[in-house]
C-alpha cells in the first residue's frame, strides 16, 4: 500500500480492515486536492479560482437511503419510526463489500474534528474516493493543527465511495444508493451517490445520538453573538432567513448550521460553512458571494459560463447549487467556534398562510411546542393557477438528522432555557396581508429592526397583547415599524377570510402534534393553538 501524507504512524487506515493497491493521500491541504481531482478529470477550475464539482444523479440528500444499524445497545434509543433499521449481519457484509471495492482504488483520507468544544469533540476520519470530497469535508470539519496529527485516533470513521453499488437483496438497502450509520461503532458507510453533503450529515447524525446522554443539546441552528458577549441561536427550515438573518455585520458569526449546547455554553460542530447559491448575488449577500471567488472553495453543481464565470441564477442542474468554504473566509466569523449561553433563541417560519405576526415572545412550554412542531410553509408549485400554501412540519427543525425521538431533545431544549432564563421569540418571515398570492412578503426591513429589538433587549419592555389563535405574546408597537404588520388580522381586507385562514393552520399544528401528545407534559400541551374566532 503506497502511502502520502502526515499521519499518526500507528493509524493507518488498516486500522478499519482497508487495504489497496492504490495511493492512500493522507491530509492533503487544497493545493493538492486541487491538483488531484483536476488530474482525475474530477472537477474544473473556475475563472476566480473556486473548485467545481458535479454530483450526478443526486443533487441533494437521499433520506429515503438512510439506514441505521439495529443492535442491543442503540434499539431502545434510536426514533425507529423515523429511522430504517438494518441488522448488524447486513452492515457486516456491506463493510467487507466496501473493503473488497476500495482494494484497487486511490484513496483520499483526511482526520478532522467534530464539535469545537474540547471536551466533547468527536475526531472524524473522513476516507474518500474522490480528491474533491476530501476537499469538501476539509472545508466543512474543523481542522487539527498539523502536529496533532501525529497522535490522531478517530472515535468515527466515514467511508464514502461513490462508485460503489448497494445490492437490496444482500444489504438490506432499497436501492443502489446507501448511506448505512452503525452507531454503536461509529462507522458511516456512504455509497452510490456523489453528493459530499452526505459526508456532512453524517458526523451530524452520529453527535445527535451521542451528545444528548451527556446532557447536551445538538441542534440543526445557525448562531451569533453580539459585542457583549450576548449569543443567540436561530432555528428554522431552508427558505426562512435562517443563514441571511444570522449573518450580521455587527455580530459575530459562531456557525451556520450546526451547534450544540453544553455546559460551558454553544458551540460550532463544524469549522465551514455550506451555503446555498442559487439566485446569489454580490449586493444581498456580500461576505458568501466572495467566498465563491476565492480559492479553497468547493462550489457544487454550478453551472459556469464560456469563460468559466459562474451562473448562480442557471439552476438547470439543481435548484440546490452549494458552496463549501472554510468559516475564516468569512470576515465577522468566530475564530473558537465558541460563545457563551444564550440569551435569545429565535424559531423562524416562513408563514404563507399569512395569519402569524412577525414577531412573538414565547414561553419555555409554547418554545417546546413549536420547537416539536418545526412549522413553516411552502408556496405552492409553479403550475398554473396554484396558489394554495403547503403547511410543512419538520420536527426539531431537523427530523432527518434525528436518530432519538423528537421529545428527547425538546425536553432538553425546555430545560436549557428555564435554567439560563432564555428569551424564546418566533420570527415569522413569511406573508403579510393575505395568503401567497393575496399577501406580500414581510418586509425583510421590519424583520431586521424587530429582530434587533429582541436581541439588545429593548424588545421586553414592549406592550404585549396576547394572540387569539396561537396565546403566545406579540408587541403593540415597536419602534420603526409599522404598527398595522404587527396585527397580521389588521392587514388582511377581509377579516372573516383571515379568520377562516387562522382556524385551518391551527388545526394543522393540533394534526401534526397528536403524535407526540404521549411524550409531552401538561404545560406544553397546554401551549398548543387553539381553535376559535378573533373578534372583530
Amino acid at each position: 500500500m503506497s502511502e502520502a501524507g502526515k499521519r499518526n504512524p500507528a493509524c493507518a487506515i488498516d486500522a478499519i480492515g482497508l487495504k489497496t493497491t492504490g495511493t492512500v493521500r493522507y491530509n492533503f491541504g487544497a493545493a493538492e486536492l486541487y491538483e488531484e481531482a483536476i488530474r482525475r478529470g474530477e472537477a474544473r477550475l473556475t475563472a476566480h479560482g473556486a473548485l467545481v464539482a458535479e454530483t450526478g444523479q443526486h443533487t441533494g440528500r437521499s433520506p429515503k437511503d438512510k439506514f441505521v444499524v439495529r443492535d442491543d445497545s442503540v434499539a431502545a434509543h434510536v426514533w425507529w419510526d423515523n429511522n430504517k433499521a438494518i441488522t448488524p449481519a447486513q452492515f457486516e457484509t456491506l463493510l467487507a463489500d466496501f473493503r473488497a471495492h476500495a482494494a484497487t482504488l486511490d484513496l483520499y483520507v483526511q482526520d478532522l474534528v467534530g464539535g469545537a468544544d474540547t471536551e466533547l469533540q468527536l475526531k472524524t476520519r473522513v476516507i474518500t474516493e474522490l480528491a474533491w470530497h476530501s476537499l469538501f469535508i476539509r472545508n466543512l470539519l474543523i481542522r487539527p493543527e498539523t502536529a496533532d496529527l501525529d497522535s490522531f485516533v478517530p472515535g468515527m470513521t466515514i467511508i464514502d465511495l461513490p462508485s460503489f453499488r448497494a445490492d437490496p437483496a444482500r444489504h438490506g438497502s432499497r436501492t443502489e444508493t446507501i448511506i448505512a450509520v452503525d452507531l454503536t461503532r461509529k462507522i458511516v458507510l456512504i455509497g452510490g451517490t456523489s453528493y459530499a453533503g452526505e459526508m456532512k450529515k453524517s458526523v451530524f447524525t452520529m453527535l445527535n445520538y451521542l451528545l444528548p446522554a451527556q446532557g447536551v443539546m445538538p441542534m440543526h441552528c445557525s448562531a451569533n453573538e453580539g459585542p457583549a458577549g450576548d449569543a443567540a441561536i436561530f432555528f428554522g427550515l431552508s427558505g426562512t432567513g435562517k443563514t441571511t438573518l444570522s449573518a450580521d455585520p455587527s455580530r459575530t458569526l459562531i456557525g451556520d448550521d450546526e451547534h450544540g449546547w453544553g455546559a460551558h455554553g454553544i458551540f460550532n460542530f463544524e469549522g465551514g460553512c455550506y451555503a446555498k447559491t442559487i439566485r446569489l448575488s454580490a449586493e444581498a449577500e456580500p461576505e458568501i458571494f466572495a467566498t465563491t471567488q476565492r480559492f479553497g472553495t468547493v462550489l457544487e453543481n454550478v453551472v459556469l459560463d464560456a469563460g468559466r464565470v459562474p451562473d448562480f441564477d442557471d439552476g438547470r442542474m439543481t435548484e440546490n447549487t452549494r458552496c463549501a468554504y472554510p468559516l475564516d473566509f468569512i470576515p465577522n466569523a468566530s475564530r473558537t467556534g465558541r460563545a457563551s449561553h444564550p440569551r435569545n433563541v429565535i424559531m423562524l417560519t416562513a408563514d404563507a398562510f399569512g395569519v402569524m405576526p412577525p414577531i412573538a415572545r414565547l414561553t419555555p412550554a409554547q418554545a417546546m411546542y413549536h420547537f416539536l412542531s418545526g412549522y413553516t410553509a411552502k408556496v405552492a408549485g409553479t403550475e398554473k393557477g396554484v396558489t394554495e400554501p403547503e403547511a410543512t412540519f419538520s420536527t426539531c427543525f431537523g427530523a432527518p438528522f434525528m436518530p432519538r425521538h423528537p421529545s428527547e431533545y425538546g425536553n432538553l431544549l425546555r430545560d436549557l432555557i428555564a435554567r439560563h432564563q432564555v428569551d424564546c421569540w418566533l420570527v415569522n418571515t413569511g406573508w403579510t396581508g393575505g395568503a401567497y398570492g393575496t399577501g406580500r412578503r414581510m418586509p425583510i426591513k421590519a424583520t431586521r429592526a424587530l429582530l434587533a429589538a429582541a436581541l439588545d433587549g429593548s424588545l421586553k419592555s414592549a406592550t404585549f397583547r396576547t394572540d387569539a389563535n396561537f396565546g403566545f405574546e406579540v408587541p403593540v408597537s415597536v419602534p420603526g415599524v409599522d404598527s398595522a404588520i404587527l396585527d397580521p388580522r389588521s392587514t388582511w381586507a377581509d377579516k372573516a377570510a383571515y379568520d377562516r385562514q387562522a382556524a385551518k393552520l391551527v388545526g394543522m399544528f393540533a394534526v401534526n402534534f397528536e403524535k407526540f401528545e404521549p411524550h409531552v407534559d401538561a404545560s406544553v400541551l397546554g401551549a398548543a393553538p387553539r381553535l376559535q374566532q378573533a373578534a372583530e
